[in-house]
């Protein structure tokens, strides 16, 4: 029900957060808040995944593509998917107050935002950026695990990276269901503007996430390490949108999690040795 792939996209903007805490703030490396961050991200993601498979299993049921699922199918109880997700959010809490009072103040608007996402599909064809949002928490609370506070302009560039850029992937990932969405009164970008506007606004979308990527590395002034790795993060958002077309879908699982994934940790391993080099 959930699967490594499924954090290879915000994981790696966590580190960012994380270094970019001890950087900006001449703070020394700390292991455990580290491995905290990492189990508060890992809880907060279960919570999502399982939330999402248990609320949409009578749709899933119905889609020749998610019927498979394990809630779907039933090889996960219904009454267990849920206990998974109460127990996962509760553990991402108390990780979070094992951190810093911040942000354990802040967790339960975190949950609200990464767990509503699911009901969002019924009611706005938005729900694409409302992923984004939930994603985009990553930096900005690793940031505070590691200050306590928020004094910063570039972790919420780096957030805002991580909105545009998921949104703009998870429209392309939602063109395999723009029928399904309509026939059951769903919504979401594809099935409100049609498959070819639907790619337009995305590669808007990841139009400003380059933009906000070069404006982040005009504040941090690292050198040519970010710039190799905004390089590499930009073009594979363009080569996604050379993979897809609007009568040819066959790659949209390749765009989806194999070159986001590769973006994502590059992009992640270049800005972390820029901040050493």
């Amino acid at each position: 029900m959930v699967k490594f792939m499924h954090s290879i996209f915000a994981m790696p903007f966590a580190f960012i957060g994380f270094f970019l805490g001890i950087k900006l703030n001449n703070l020394s490396f700390d292991y455990i808040i580290l491995i905290y961050i990492v189990l508060a991200m890992v809880f907060a993601r279960n919570a999502a995944m399982g939330f999402n498979r248990y609320l949409d299993r009578d749709i899933d049921k119905k889609n020749k593509r998610t019927r498979n699922r394990e809630v779907a199918s039933g090889l996960i109880s219904s009454g267990n998917a849920l206990w998974f997700v109460i127990i996962n959010s509760l553990l991402f809490m108390f990780t979070a107050w094992l951190i810093n009072n911040l942000a354990f103040y802040l967790s339960p608007v975190a949950l609200l935002v990464v767990l509503g996402y699911s009901y969002t599909k019924h009611f706005t064809a938005l729900c694409h950026l409302i992923l984004g949002l939930g994603l985009a928490l990553a930096p900005i609370g690793a940031y505070i695990s590691v200050t306590g506070s928020f004094n910063n302009i570039i972790p919420i560039l780096m957030s805002l990276v991580v909105l545009f850029w998921t949104a703009g992937f998870d429209i392309i990932y939602a063109l395999q269901d723009e029928e399904f969405d309509k026939e059951n009164n769903l919504h979401s970008i594809p099935s409100f503007l049609g498959k070819r506007k639907a790619l337009r606004l995305s590669e808007i979308l990841h139009l400003l996430a380059a933009l906000i990527v070069i404006i982040a590395g005009y504040y941090l002034n690292t050198g040519f390490w970010y710039w190799l790795g905004a390089g590499i993060f930009i073009g594979l958002l363009y080569s996604q949108h050379r993979l897809v077309k609007p009568n040819d879908l066959s790659k949209v699982n390749m765009a989806f999690f194999t070159l986001n994934g590769i973006a994502s940790v590059l992009f992640a391993t270049f800005v972390i040795i820029s901040f050493y080099s």
